[in-house]
């Protein structure tokens, strides 16, 4: 490969790693074309990237970013597993695939939001709950309160509406 098309590579890389949430580097080793293709297919329909490039260009267009210092990672055949839209979702998928294919691929390490999580802590974000159900939750502890405010001002009234009616009925017997 040429040094100008190295140059557009590691600019490509280094633009999709910047915008991401999270990337992974992982290690392929042990799946085989049609195992490494199911995965492909798992993680594009997620929407999530996966390229296979040298280390040595990957590493250096990691280095462009203000990320912290990964490349004693960029050994053996490495993947990069990148996740533009959140990044619990690239990390459910890796572990729930390698769950079911004699642990592989390996999570050597990852950057989320700008910091270093190693494979432990990629495990621990795998079993955190969706986006969509983490909002979800959100909105159901932030409704509670509303809801018994609302209920408490719906018994005020209530009870307002009973002592106004008692008094009626109260001036109603003392007139007659």
């Amino acid at each position: 490969m040429k040094v100008e098309a190295k140059k557009e590579v590691v600019q490509e890389i280094a633009g999709k790693l910047d915008s991401a949430r999270a990337f992974y580097l992982t290690d392929f080793t042990g799946l085989d074309v049609k195992k490494m293709t199911a995965l492909r297919a798992q993680l594009r329909d997620a929407g999530i990237e996966y390229l296979v490039v040298k280390n040595s260009l990957a590493q250096r267009a990691v280095a462009t970013l203000e990320v912290p210092d990964i490349a004693e990672f960029f050994i053996g055949p490495t993947g990069l597993v990148i996740g533009t839209l959140d990044a619990v979702s690239p990390a459910k998928l890796l572990t729930d695939f390698a769950k079911d294919h004699d642990n592989r691929p390996t999570v050597k390490v990852a950057i989320v939001e700008g910091e270093i999580v190693d494979a432990v802590g990629v495990g621990r974000l795998a079993k955190l709950p969706p986006r969509e159900q983490l909002l979800a939750e959100l909105a159901g502890a932030l409704e509670a309160p509303m809801a018994s405010l609302v209920s408490m001002m719906q018994a005020m009234l209530y009870e307002v509406a009973g002592l106004i009616d008692a008094l009626r009925v109260q001036k109603d017997a003392a007139g007659s």
